[in-house]
């Protein structure tokens, strides 16, 4: 989780690490901006008239660094029930939302929970230094915890515990603050850096009035994709007036329907947390791992996080290539299984959860040859019959397109 800042300041309070936004982002060209500032409909907060140059600059000079609240994350990609399938791969995995080396508490295997339904998350951050993340279950509560160089994952409901370390003056993840590239933890201002580093001439950016966010008076900015590749529709994001954080994201699909992605805090207040917030010792009768430092997406290098748009946040994937950029962008790979998708003779899990994927994939042929493409309400993935992947927030067409390029190279 990165950090944040309360609005007061003083002489003696270290810098601030500021929210970055690429300066790229900030120096859009007028075509592509709103420069006409919208007026709050009745019942919204009445604020100072504001441009959408203008709210990107105060999301971009936002130096917020200490929090406590609680974010309310709902993700719906569409994504088929696996039934009894979702079990036996947790077990291949390691468990029930457990990592490889069968810890429950690992972080880099828990936090994929919230790739789908409705979470709720208590954080707290006072600086780079120290973060903590807790995701509320029924009757349980799991928690990561960044305290200096110690980072903790605990899981109450197994009283597991998962330690690692990260470098002083990184974050939970391992990276030194403003060098980018770190996986965050799900809050509005992690998708909207996502959202933001995508805004380009092929962007629509407005303000659309004014709202009320966790009790805050917010700008409610809006981003909208002008490429026809995109399977992004719209992105909202509620701004604080006073701080420039992003309070709330919500992502909608071109398809229609619900929201992809909706996150926002429903309760924050900037204030200093208290000390003891950051404070862990495994409970009596824990089962401790320890994480290896040097290698694991915790606490050391980064293997790349879900990040929005197109193939952002996947650069991390070893022989990994990004073809194109943007919204319409796509992230290329070779398995190097020579073959697409498992099936049936391949036996086990695999074989199983193959011919499932094919149950619901369209087949599609081209230049490249045959494949299967995967779809989603935002991403979309093309495997090939001889093992290569092409995948994106963007259109079945442009996958395949994007396969017939490659092949003719």
């Amino acid at each position: 989780m990165a950090p944040y800042a309360s609005d007061d300041t003083t002489s003696g309070r270290r810098k601030a690490v500021r929210y970055v936004v690429p300066a790229t982002v900030v120096g859009v060209a007028a075509a592509t901006i709103g420069l006409v500032p919208a007026l709050a409909d009745s019942g919204d907060p009445d604020l100072p008239k504001i441009t959408a140059q203008q709210l990107i600059e105060k999301i971009a000079a936002s130096d917020v660094e200490q929090l406590s609240g609680t974010v309310k994350i709902t993700t719906d990609l569409g994504l088929p029930d696996l039934g009894g399938l979702a079990g036996s791969l947790a077990s291949a995995g390691g468990g029930a939302g457990g990592s490889k080396d069968g810890s429950s508490a690992d972080p880099s295997a828990r936090l994929t929970e919230l790739a789908s339904g409705t979470h709720t998350l208590r954080i707290a951050a006072d600086g780079p230094d120290r973060q903590k993340v807790s995701l509320l279950e029924d009757a349980a509560e799991y928690s990561v915890i960044h305290n200096g160089t110690d980072v903790w994952g605990y899981d109450s409901a197994s009283n597991e515990v998962y330690h690692s370390t990260a470098p002083q003056g990184a974050d939970a993840h391992g990276k030194e603050h403003g060098k980018g590239g770190a996986e965050q933890a799900p809050t509005p201002k992690e998708f909207a850096d996502q959202a933001l580093k995508a805004v380009d001439g092929t962007t629509s950016v407005t303000v659309d009035g004014t709202v009320h966010v966790a009790g805050r008076d917010a700008y409610k900015l809006v981003v909208k994709p002008k490429d026809s590749a995109s399977t992004v529709g719209a992105i909202s994001i509620a701004v604080d007036a006073k701080t420039g954080l992003p309070l709330k994201f919500t992502l909608t699909p071109k398809s229609g329907g619900a929201a992809v992605v909706d996150a926002g805090f429903t309760q924050v207040h900037f204030a200093e947390p208290a000390a003891s917030t950051f404070d862990f010792t495994p409970p009596k009768g824990a089962k401790v791992t320890e994480g290896d430092d040097a290698d694991h997406p915790v606490a050391g290098k980064e293997k790349g996080g879900a990040a929005l748009p197109g193939a952002a946040g996947l650069g991390g994937l070893d022989g990994l290539n990004v073809l194109g950029d943007g919204w319409g962008s796509i992230a290329a790979f070779d398995t190097g299984s020579g073959s697409g998708l498992p099936s049936a003779s391949s036996g086990g899990d695999a074989g199983a959860f193959g011919d499932f994927l094919g149950s619901f994939g369209d087949k599609v042929t081209g230049k490249f040859g045959s494949g299967t493409v995967f779809k989603t309400r935002l991403v979309n993935a093309l495997i090939t019959d001889d093992g290569k992947v092409y995948a994106g927030a963007v259109t079945k067409d442009a996958l395949v397109k994007a396969a017939d390029t490659a092949a003719k190279k």
